[in-house]
């Protein structure tokens, strides 16, 4: 390391201009930063790593009864990929109902598992609400203009993550799967608009910029936000969805919980035309969320081809 770090950003007036100022060169420059005085109770946030603790404790039987399906996408999972390579991880992803199927599924041996989730949930939507303002007016929007993309049928979930102590990690230099060994997630970029991060204080999480790996060191009571692909596409490639990556270790454990933003199926996405004029035109076609969504969850679940890039729209 070099001594450069994640930029932290103080939230306390999200609209005044010199946090807009932090926040669009940390948009610019990293694609990552960490927030602190984010609104969010510390206690909900503590709840949340102990349900966290608590389910992935249970025996295995028990997080195979709530185990995810092609079907429906919400519950325990072990066999995930990224870059069609096995993660060295488990998760619990809970997101919206969404017809008979795609239902959320709760481990009836845990009370108040599934309240600690949801008030999780609840309070990342409305953060994530904030920082999707502040980025439109600093991409020349007026306050909310991108908010009706995430309406009450946004598709945004909550997923909780473990990444048990592992017998062969690997660190790969450069933006390369490893040939031997694992990471606890691979390279990737987001497909939602934002990410909040909650980490606990195992620092794993890397994000790759100027060449090299940048650890996003654990920083009490912060949350790390991240760009995703829907940012990049309506600023134009002003915001790059940074690559980021989770290492595995032999000794001790690493729980985190990612909350993705992300809009309505029905939303088509393009560079903003405030992003537009003759000499930056636009770089994408439209987007349809829903079409690309189901395209990275299919590459994410199985190995069902090649996994989906922004690179596939651009013009």
């Amino acid at each position: 390391m070099n001594g450069m770090h994640v930029p932290v950003l103080d939230l306390t007036r999200l609209d005044d201009p010199a946090t807009l100022r932090a926040l669009d060169c940390a948009c610019r420059e990293w694609g990552f930063f960490q927030v602190t005085a984010h609104g969010i109770d510390e206690r909900l946030l503590r709840d949340l790593l102990d349900a966290a603790h608590r389910l992935f404790a249970l025996p295995a039987a028990d997080k195979q009864r709530i185990a995810r399906s092609a079907d429906n996408p919400w519950g325990f999972f072990d066999r995930e990929l990224t870059k069609n390579t096995r993660d060295w991880k488990q998760i619990f992803d809970f997101g919206p109902p969404d017809g008979a199927r795609q239902r959320p599924q709760w481990p009836a041996e845990l009370p108040g598992f599934e309240l600690a989730v949801r008030r999780y949930y609840a309070a990342c939507a409305a953060l994530a609400a904030r920082l999707i303002d502040a980025i439109g007016v600093n991409l020349g929007m007026a306050p909310g203009q991108l908010r009706p993309a995430f309406g009450a049928l946004q598709t945004s979930f909550v997923r909780l993550n473990y990444y048990p102590p592992c017998p062969e990690p690997a660190r790969p230099e450069g933006v390369h799967t490893p040939e031997h060994g694992y990471l606890g997630v691979n390279h990737h970029t987001d497909s939602g608009a934002l990410t909040l991060l909650l980490q606990d204080e195992q620092p794993g999480l890397e994000v790759f910029r100027d060449g090299r790996w940048y650890l996003v060191e654990p920083l009490a009571g912060a949350l790390v936000v991240n760009i995703g692909d829907v940012v990049q596409v309506w600023s134009n490639d002003r915001y790059p969805a940074a690559l980021h990556r989770v290492l595995a270790n032999t000794s001790r454990p690493r729980y985190s919980a990612p909350f993705f933003y992300c809009p309505a199926y029905a939303t088509d996405y393009a560079p903003l035309q405030s992003t537009v004029d003759a000499a930056h035109p636009p770089r994408y076609r439209a987007i349809n969320w829903g079409e690309f969504r189901s395209r990275r969850a299919a590459g994410d679940y199985t190995d069902l081809g090649e996994e989906v890039q922004l690179a596939d729209y651009t013009l």
